[in-house]
């Protein structure tokens, strides 16, 4: 099914049972966002709250919370919408009519993926002056700086040459008509008011609050800088995206939104903004950003207000983000022909760690492309970058483990790239928008290495540690290759101290971990792990040196990945809304 609009898609969720209509009065602070968390986590359906606290709309929650939810959204599983793109260009780049014609479904779903305009659009059915106070805009934890829009789709125009971009930046609600506008680096709308700033002009804009599925995820998905994302929607939908004019702005906007919310950001105007609890499971801090002033809203008549709930994975992100990359992925081959697989983890907020399959045709390739991987659009805020051989599935994150086991040799085989450009959400350097990246290159090599077992003592050892040192509470061993050691304090103190311990020889990677993180679960440690150490800071081995400039590695990698005085706190939900949530929660199914 071809949907166009949100509430297409809302009405066909509820036809099969996989969309709920909540009808008791919730309250849009911490109440929905502890509903909506938790109900993803029992795998309850997509949520309509129609009588939410003190707003006039209904809200909709969750709607693409599951990978059921995503390929009813798709008509097909992303996997397949994948393949069927990269054998189209594969085959048909450059275009040859033979080509072509081999491939006439794909064809026209290009062909159809055109935008056009139009002069009526249902939403522009209601035009009234700003006032987000009549929205059900949610606080989605404790400690952010207020109510924050959290699916908010920012069309903006590049004012040299009008190329459109359409992005997702959280907006910090400051007032009725004012917001905040977080433009992270590497984003397209960033950039856009980048030239309009250097101009000294008023910048024009316009967000789409509750747009077609398609529309959704083409803003999130990670589109090289220039290609429309209308128009990658279309694609998706297999029909084109409708705009028309702004009735406050010179620019175009969504045709079938449920809302508009149409307005300038000025030159050079900041504003402390945040702080939020992002999808690295930490709130990021407060800082300054440009300013957003609504002129006008627009509206359908009866609309639906979206939102989504970003934290400690899993969350709705991981769904959405896993969908993207599943289209978009395979197209690193037209990049970097050698490349088999790749994939971006959700449990590290998917920056935070790249697993990539490569199929070596000369020495050293493997590193070439990860560099080459890191200087390209989105996957250049990539931090920790693993290769793997082509035998290894890049989503299977034990098989990335045993390959570091049997092929990493730090001395050859890794990269520290110190003092470059990092996502803004990333806290662990302490410097906003700068850090340190690394690179592990587990490719077999020419010359196989003996096959590896840890000693039984050592093992025995590791099992023990906890009695040994007071400050372990526990440790984990996996695939005999990552040592898990959760400690209730001084994590760089006893990394330091086991690395010159022999009993952890032949252990590849070491991480020290908060009591907060569960080591017996992939999706807790590798959040644990991942979002919490700054490589140039945080990383040791059993033996480092520079000889010259260069430094040599040897022996145990270990990551001192615990929680450290002047991060940011993670998320936890308010233990009153908590026991508010448990104790009403047969209420809102009834």
């Amino acid at each position: 099914m071809r949907f166009t609009a949100l509430r297409e898609f809302v009405e066909y969720l509820e036809k099969y049972g996989e969309l709920y209509r909540v009808k008791v009065e919730v309250d849009p602070v911490l109440e929905i966002s502890e509903i909506a968390t938790r109900a993803l986590k029992e795998g309850k359906p997509a949520l309509l709250f129609e009588n939410v606290k003190g707003a006039k709309y209904p809200l909709v929650i969750n709607a693409l919370a599951s990978e059921h939810r995503i390929e009813l959204a798709l008509g097909a599983q992303p996997e397949k919408l994948g393949e069927e793109l990269i054998n189209f260009f594969e085959e048909a780049i450059p275009p040859t009519p033979k080509a072509l014609f081999k491939h006439p479904k794909m064809l026209r779903r290009l062909l159809s993926s055109r935008t056009s305009d139009i002069t009526i659009a249902t939403s522009q059915e209601i035009v009234e002056k700003p006032n987000l106070d009549d929205l059900p805009i949610i606080k989605c934890w404790p400690h952010d700086g207020g109510r924050f829009i959290t699916l908010p789709q920012v069309f903006t125009y590049d004012p040299r040459n009008g190329k459109r971009n359409v992005g997702m930046y959280r907006m910090h609600v400051f007032d009725a008509q004012t917001t905040g506008m977080h433009w992270q680096i590497q984003k397209g709308g960033g950039f856009h008011y980048y030239q309009a700033d250097k101009m000294n002009r008023p910048f024009e804009l316009a967000v789409a609050l509750g747009t077609d599925p398609a529309m959704l995820l083409a803003t999130i998905a990670a589109l090289p800088e220039g290609i429309d994302e209308a128009m990658f929607a279309g694609f998706l939908r297999k029909k084109g995206t409708q705009l028309v004019g702004g009735r406050s702005v010179s620019i175009s906007v969504p045709a079938n939104a449920e809302f508009i919310l149409e307005g300038i950001v000025r030159p050079k105007e900041r504003r402390m903004e945040g702080p939020f609890g992002d999808h690295f499971g930490h709130y990021s801090a407060a800082a300054e950003f440009p300013v957003f002033h609504i002129t006008a809203i627009t509206r359908r008549k009866n609309p639906i207000y979206p939102a989504t709930v970003v934290g400690i994975p899993p969350m709705e992100d991981k769904f959405l983000g896993d969908a993207t990359q599943k289209i978009l992925g395979p197209l690193a081959k037209i990049l970097h022909s050698e490349v088999r697989s790749l994939w971006a983890y959700y449990e590290a907020g998917f920056h935070n760690l790249l697993a990539v399959s490569i199929e070596e045709r000369y020495q050293k390739e493997a590193m070439k492309t990860a560099l080459g991987l890191m200087g390209t659009q989105q996957l250049s805020l990539t931090k920790c970058l693993i290769t793997v051989s082509e035998d290894v599935n890049p989503r299977n994150f034990r098989e990335v483990l045993h390959a570091i086991r049997e092929n990493f040799d730090p001395h050859n085989d890794f990269i520290m790239l110190p003092k470059v450009p990092l996502d803004t959400l990333d806290f662990t350097s302490f410097k906003m928008n700068l850090g340190s990246k690394m690179i592990v290159d587990a490719t077999k090599k020419k010359k196989p290495r003996s096959k590896f077992h840890l000693p039984k003592k050592n093992e025995v050892f590791i099992n023990q540690l906890a009695s040994h040192d007071r400050r372990i509470i526990e440790t984990r061993l996996i695939e005999e290759t990552l040592l898990l050691v959760k400690v209730k304090e001084d994590g760089a103190a006893v990394l330091k101290k086991l690395l010159k311990s022999p009993m952890i020889d032949g252990v590849k990677l070491m991480a020290a971990v908060s009591e907060d993180v569960d080591i017996h679960s992939q999706e807790s440690y590798i959040w644990g792990v991942f979002t919490r150490f700054d490589c140039e800071r945080d990383i040791n081995f059993t033996q480092q040196k520079l000889i010259g400039i260069s430094p040599i590695y040897k022996g145990t990698m270990g990551i001192d990945a615990t929680w450290k005085v002047g991060y940011p706190e993670p998320l936890v939900m308010d233990k009153k809304i908590v026991r508010r949530v448990e104790e009403r929660w047969e209420s809102y199914w009834k």
